[in-house]
């Protein structure tokens, strides 16, 4: 194991979930929300909206923001759609546009001068009880989620990605163009960070 790849049974102590697993979608629900189909679309939200949330809950600088972000990386989604090809994983390119929201989210001075672009009839479609679920940050505790607001954007981010969301160093060099030496070492400083900062706390 080399000092750039820490392993998994070394950040255990973290209490962070395991990489996170998409409810089930239908694997044609893909290419019919290509071809609009609203209802398929709303599959995919459904699939993927509690993993959306506690990503942006812990990449963002203003965690309230997080339902805000999701729903418009949603939208973008949904419009992008006819674009998407089926060589790079649905979900990966889902994170990409998550991410690229949630850094443009956290450049913004103050919260209320972030404008999202909304579709009020693509936001119907996302279900009450999903938009306000919490049950994604459950396995978190306050202590893990303190820390990692205190990492650094740009590691917490390939943190998130590789350890929570279970991307491989391949796919997220391709959502980030980030080479996989540079990733590796922004994950060694996440979790050299995350393990010093909880150590301290256990004290």
């Amino acid at each position: 194991m080399t000092a750039l790849s820490p392993s998994r049974h070394a950040l255990s102590s973290l209490l962070l979930p395991h990489p996170a697993q998409t409810a089930g979608l239908d694997a044609k629900a893909i290419s019919r929300a290509k071809l609009g189909d609203i209802g398929a679309f709303t599959e995919i939200v459904q699939a993927y909206y509690a993993r959306c949330l506690r990503f942006a809950r812990a990449m963002l600088v203003e965690p309230d923001d997080a339902e805000d972000m999701v729903q418009e990386a949603f939208v973008r989604l949904y419009r992008a759609l006819p674009r998407y090809e089926e060589r790079q994983r649905f979900e990966s390119w889902l994170f990409q546009i998550l991410g690229n929201c949630c850094r443009t989210a956290n450049t913004v001075a103050h919260r209320n001068a972030a404008r999202l672009v909304t579709d009020d009839e693509l936001l119907e479609r996302i279900p009450a009880e999903t938009r306000t679920d919490d049950d994604a940050l459950s396995a978190w505790g306050d202590s893990v989620r303190d820390a990692l607001a205190e990492v650094p954007e740009h590691n917490r981010e390939i943190f998130l990605l590789h350890y929570v969301e279970g991307f491989s160093y391949d796919e997220i060099e391709r959502m980030t163009g980030v080479r996989q030496s540079a990733l590796k070492m922004r994950v060694k400083r996440a979790s050299d960070f995350l393990r010093a900062r909880l150590s301290r706390e256990a004290r």
